[in-house]
């Protein structure tokens, strides 16, 4: 539930922009992904680990594992040719493994 309010959001934000504003897609789903950001950490942090860490000690670790992911979000927009949707998609798929694997062993891990 978590990944998908962070992608619909990432999604929806970024095809408005392109599909709708004209945008172009790298600029478009980076806005996209930063609107997504405030949703995925709520989620993240209350729901999906139950975390307890201080906002400083995981806001921080979130953020940098965010910057691996946007990162990874912009190199597959601006190497993968094709309509935006298809593309985005990819990196939709890429994401999240990156995100969870990141999170839960580093970001919000207990102890």
């Amino acid at each position: 539930m978590s990944g998908a309010a962070s992608a619909v959001t990432h999604l929806g934000g970024g095809l408005l922009l392109a599909e709708v504003l004209g945008v172009r897609p790298v600029m478009a789903s980076s806005a996209g992904f930063v609107a997504s950001v405030l949703v995925s950490y709520g989620l993240q942090r209350s729901w999906v680990f139950r975390s307890s860490s201080g906002h400083l000690s995981a806001g921080g670790r979130f953020l940098t594992v965010t910057a691996v992911a946007f990162a990874l979000n912009a190199a597959i927009l601006g190497l993968v040719a094709g309509p935006y949707l298809i593309v985005q998609g990819i990196a939709l798929v890429a994401i999240p493994v990156v995100n969870y694997g990141l999170n839960s062993r580093w970001t919000f891990r207990s102890g």
